[in-house]
């Protein structure tokens, strides 16, 4: 019988737009992170946002995998998934940890509630509004309530160690959308877990969310992985590279000539001057 791999990670872009370097830098530093264990690197497709999710695009990025050089395997995309979205969330609704909002944007934005890692924090205007199946709503979870039956947690990451699990920076996170089967946290929570992730890795602008994630995996009784958060890449503004903020694509320099695996040193150099 072979034994499972010491190391799993993972990649999980959206098919939603072009990869850029930003996302290059995660892919490596997750497929050599499992290569040096002698683990495995894994690729899922989050797609389930709507009509914004294309399947050419995610041809599109396994050609930009290959050319950098990378090794993976397959695993389900999100939009085979939706049953596991599901009945996780009607265990949430059976404890009483998730409570239905029908707050628009343009609502929550003129409550200005305040503001946190992740844009405006919303107060709770609608917790302990009932369910009701006819109205349609987004669940979110009841972080205090959930912290209150759950009292402290642990979770760890390659960097910073051992952390309290602390989701109030984030609020009453969204975990099923009026238009979605699942928010990102509420996916990304069971896929690792079904996917047998030991390593989540992932850029620093996510480490606040891991709070959330650390509780949801605790609630529904799923494996803890570690965590190790990278530095994520800036432009010569020093933002975020962003697909919507038209960061040059993969697909361009690949299309264009560059070469592929000279490009993939030079991230892994950067990471190793950085000394992350």
């Amino acid at each position: 019988m072979t034994s499972p791999p010491s190391i799993v990670t993972r990649f999980a872009p959206s098919p939603n737009g072009h990869l850029h370097l930003g996302h290059a830098f995660s892919a490596i530093y997750a497929h050599d992170m499992a290569k040096r264990a002698d683990g495995e690197f894994l690729l899922r497709i989050e797609d389930i946002d709507g009509p914004r999710s294309r399947p050419e695009f995610a041809d599109e990025f396994r050609r930009d995998l290959e050319w950098l050089g990378l090794e993976w395997r397959d695993v389900a995309p999100q939009s085979q998934r939706l049953d596991s979205y599901e009945a996780m969330a009607g265990q949430l609704v059976d404890m009483g940890m998730v409570y239905p909002c029908t707050c628009t944007r343009a609502e929550i934005a003129g409550l200005k509630d305040r503001r946190g890692a992740d844009g405006l924090v919303y107060a709770g205007s609608c917790r302990g509004l009932p369910l009701d199946p006819d109205r349609p709503a987004a669940l979110r979870l009841d972080i205090d309530r959930a912290m209150e039956t759950l009292g402290e947690l642990i979770w760890t990451d390659e960097e910073a160690g051992s952390v309290i699990a602390d989701p109030r920076e984030l609020g009453d996170v969204v975990l099923v959308r009026k238009d979605l089967p699942a928010s990102y946290h509420l996916a990304a929570t069971i896929d690792d877990a079904a996917d047998g992730i030991t390593t989540v890795t992932r850029g620093t602008d996510l480490f606040s969310s891991t709070h959330v994630h650390r509780i949801l995996q605790e609630l529904l009784e799923l494996p803890v992985p570690h965590w190790h958060h990278h530095p994520v890449l800036l432009d010569d503004d020093g933002q975020k590279l962003a697909k919507r903020r038209g960061s040059p694509s993969l697909k361009d320099r690949r299309e264009s000539g560059e070469d592929g695996l000279s490009l993939a040193e030079q991230l892994r150099m950067q990471h190793m001057q950085s000394g992350t």
